[in-house]
Parts: C-alpha cells; structure tokens; sequence
C-alpha cells in the first residue's frame, strides 16, 4: 500500500471518544472546504463501529455547511434501530457546533433472493487509457498561467486512480454530452475488509459526478463566476466489492434547473456486475459581482 492510500485508510480509522461519538480528520484535496465524500466515508465508518452484524446497503446524505479542513470533524451517531434483518442509524458529522452533514445509512445481515441488473456499457477496458494523471500534465503544460489552487488540484495526488473513458480537459471546457465513464480503482492494495472497501467507495462515489453535470453547459468547477457544490449524496451498495480492482463508474446528469443539477451514476466492476448506485443534486450557481448572499 502506497504512503497516499494508507493515509487514506488512516483518515478512515476514526478515533473513539465516547459511546456513540467519534473524531476525525480532514485533508486538503485542493477544493475551499472538505472533500464530501471524505466526510461520508467517515460518516459511514462511524456507524459502522455502532453495530453487532450486517454491512451497509444504502446511505443517504446532506451536506448542510462546508466543512473547514483546518479543523477536526466530530461524528455523533444515533442508533435509530436494531432490528432481525435491517440496522438504522443517523450520523451527524459537526464543526463549531453545528451539523456539516446529516446521515442516515442502513445496514442489513445477508440473505438470498431475486436477482437482475442493468447490463454494462460496452467501453474500452482500463488498460487502453490514460491515467488522469498524466492527462493533467499535458493539459497543464499547454496552459501553464493557471492560479495555484488549480495547479495543486490537479497535481495532487490521490489515494483513487482515474482512467476516464472520455477525457474532458476542465481549463478549456467544452459542451458536452451529460455522460461519462470513468475506471477508478484504490491506488494501491486495500486489506481485505469488506467495510473497508464499502468505505472506500463511498469516498470515492463523490468524484466526478459534479462535473457530469456541468459538461453539457460548458462549465467547470473551477469557474470564478459559479458556485458549485455537493447539496445531497444517495449510494446504494448491490454486491460486495474490491475497490482496489478496476471498477467502471457510468455517470449521466438528466436534468439541470433552478441552480441545481442532477447527477447519476452505475459502478460496475470488471466482470460486469453492478456492484452500486449513487444519486446526487449540485448547487449550479452563477453569480455576479452585484448579486446577493445566499444560503
């Protein structure tokens, strides 16, 4: 395991301070505030610590503040049911007093029954592409006057490696289709956890669909003149998972109105089985000099 995803695994590993209430940490990925999906991961391995049996199915999130990364993150957790089969609870993650993120994950002991999924989009496999790395450097190197906080967002490196199927360079955006798929796997190997791995997808759900739904505008999320943002976060665990093999993430955006977007995506893994789903809304904001505040 790399120094980049043990961090990662560490950031995980939350830090016990009472019956129900646990602490983390936060790191900078070159964003204004904290990463959402670090603090859903951490939200999700929080809840986990509180039950007897079972792995989560689904989780559904709101991002109610921006998280400061300079600041730790306390996760109190209710244990809202234990039942034969489900397991509920909620999770508050806070700063200063006041809930960033409110939670509710669903747990569930395994038991057979009915299956189908929706097929896999026929795309080339991970080892035809480029990793999104060097795909940066290259755009990079043709736009060298970029600001220092786009500089280091796109040279930093990540626990998660990318090999989009369909690049799309964010410092000269194009109008695109509302689609794209994206390989991402863990960049290095992961112990074998099954709430790890679950985790660490969850973690790794929040990238990339907030662009999918600025592409067909032309937009970016390093526009000055747009404030853009994670607003809800909904994942839906099908099948267990290796989050340290490739898994191919299919991500559409149906809609944009009223400043928000709508974002989609299927994560399969290479042998073609649908192992989740993930729903989000994004604050799509244009502003002016002359507009008002908002919430």
């Amino acid at each position: 395991m790399n120094r980049i995803l043990q961090d990662l695994v560490n950031l995980l590993d939350l830090e016990n301070l009472e019956v129900n209430l646990f602490r983390g940490q936060s790191r900078d990925l070159g964003g204004k505030s904290v990463f959402g999906g670090q603090v859903i991961g951490q939200a999700l391995v929080g809840a986990s610590r509180t039950i007897a049996a079972g792995v989560p199915h689904s989780l559904h999130a709101y991002f109610l503040r921006p998280g400061d990364m300079s600041l730790p993150i306390v996760y109190e957790v209710d244990r809202v049911r234990d039942g034969r089969t489900f397991t509920t609870r909620r999770v508050q993650a806070i700063q200063n007093g006041q809930p960033i993120l409110s939670m509710i994950v669903s747990f569930q002991r395994e038991e057979q029954g009915l299956e189908h999924q929706q097929a896999m989009p026929d795309v080339p496999p991970p080892d035809k592409l480029r990793n999104s790395r060097d795909l940066h450097d290259d755009w990079l190197q043709s736009i060298p006057d970029v600001s220092d906080r786009v500089f280091h967002a796109m040279t930093r490196e990540l626990a998660i490696e990318f090999k989009p199927v369909e690049p799309w360079n964010p410092l000269r955006p194009e109008v695109r289709p509302a689609q794209q798929h994206i390989w991402f796997r863990a960049a290095g190997k992961l112990p074998d956890n099954p709430m790890l791995h679950r985790c660490v997808l969850a973690y790794a759900s929040d990238f990339n669909l907030l662009s999918t739904a600025v592409r067909p505008h032309g937009r970016t999320w390093f526009a000055e003149d747009m404030v853009i943002a994670s607003i809800d976060h909904a994942l839906w665990f099908h099948r267990d998972v290796r989050v340290d093999d490739w898994l191919l993430y299919s991500m559409d955006s149906p809609t944009s109105q009223g400043a928000r977007g709508l974002s989609r995506g299927l994560v399969y893994d290479r042998q073609g089985r649908l192992v989740a789903s993930v729903v989000q809304e994004n604050l799509m904001r244009e502003i002016s000099e002359d507009a008002p505040d908002q919430d």
